[in-house]
């Protein structure tokens, strides 16, 4: 299912940019050696590795989706929390406007936020998501988090107490709100962010327009073997976000970052390469859709640089025996308190 590519660095000298032109590498990594992407279930196409949005702020969001696109990126994933998508919508309106792409060689992602769960509001949330990012489609949208919260202008609705108010919508209603936008032409296709196997099953019961992927926090504190599995036998394709973990140094003295742990230190030195490029390689070799972050030019360039290399079979055992069930994306601290709260079960 996972396939991988090689890359041959060129210059653009109008830009300073680094952009990588892929062409196949021996099969010894992946079963197919010419693919750059994954299948969904509905036939479409997705690219196996993404630029993630979220923490890009205003014009820099313009500036990194521009860049991004030339060095390379085709997956673009985007969300209506992150209150950047019509600086987004700009830096897509000059690549398509100077050419450098088609809009048909892009994979757009965004994702409906909480507030918006009622069906009523499903619609305005993607037509203003549209508007912003100056397209006619998305070519994925996500549901993106079971929970629904109190319909209204903050994006953290909270009562006099500072707790958040939830909505007692039920996320089956907003599916079938979201199968309509398929209809619609307003996305390709729809999936889920942060649902559980139960949560998944009341979907797949009620649904006509089955989910392609359920995106979650995937790395090797937190393998999700069990969660991936489940997902693949109901045909839905597994995507990760926070594929490095945490950046930040932890709390305690006593642990580590997921880039510090030695064993990706070990694999770092053996392979010569950076530690967010060994967890990225990591996810693109077990199958998963990958969407980190990068927070600087270099960093953009480094996290697409990671298809001329492979991690062996003993690498791969060394990074999921890290697994610790550990998560550091838990939403809101009050959040679990929701009825929907996903993370309570096992997976």
């Amino acid at each position: 299912m996972s396939a991988s590519i090689t890359t041959f660095e060129t210059h653009h000298k109008e830009s300073g940019l680094t952009k990588f032109i892929m062409t196949p590498i021996p099969d010894s990594c992946t079963p197919d050696e010419n693919s750059t992407s994954f299948e969904l279930n509905n036939g479409m196409q997705i690219p196996f590795l993404g630029f993630g949005t979220g923490g890009l702020r205003r014009e820099r969001a313009t500036k990194y989706i521009y860049d991004a696109v030339k060095i390379g990126y085709r997956l673009i994933d985007c969300a209506y929390l992150y209150q950047n998508e019509a600086y987004i919508g700009v830096g897509l309106r000059d690549l398509l406007q100077d050419q450098v792409v088609k809009r048909e060689d892009l994979f757009i992602t965004s994702k409906l936020w909480n507030t918006f769960h009622r069906p009523e509001c499903v619609e305005r949330a993607i037509c203003t998501t549209l508007q912003d990012l100056k397209l006619k489609y998305l070519d994925l949208y996500l549901m993106h988090w079971p929970m629904g919260y109190y319909e209204g202008a903050a994006l953290i609705p909270r009562d006099a107490c500072g707790r958040i108010k939830f909505s007692d919508v039920d996320y089956v209603d907003t599916w079938k709100a979201m199968e309509k936008l398929v209809e619609e032409g307003a996305t390709k296709s729809i999936g889920l962010m942060n649902f559980n196997k139960r949560q998944i099953d009341r979907i797949l019961d009620a649904c006509t327009i089955p989910p392609v992927i359920n995106q979650v926090e995937c790395h090797p504190y937190l393998t999700q073997k069990k969660l991936i599995a489940y997902c693949r036998k109901q045909k839905i394709l597994p995507a990760c976000y926070c594929p490095s973990g945490s950046l930040a140094f932890p709390d305690s003295r006593h642990e580590r970052r997921v880039l510090d742990h030695e064993i990706v230190t070990k694999l770092k030195h053996k392979h010569d390469k950076m530690p967010t490029q060994i967890l990225i390689r990591y996810q693109i070799q077990r199958g998963n859709v990958t969407v980190p972050k990068a927070m600087t030019s270099a960093e953009m360039i480094s996290n697409f640089d990671v298809f001329d290399w492979c991690l062996d079979e003993n690498d791969m055992k060394d990074l999921d025996s890290m697994n610790q069930n550990k998560r550091f994306v838990g939403l809101f601290r009050d959040a679990g308190r929701h009825k929907y709260f996903p993370f309570w079960d096992e997976y």
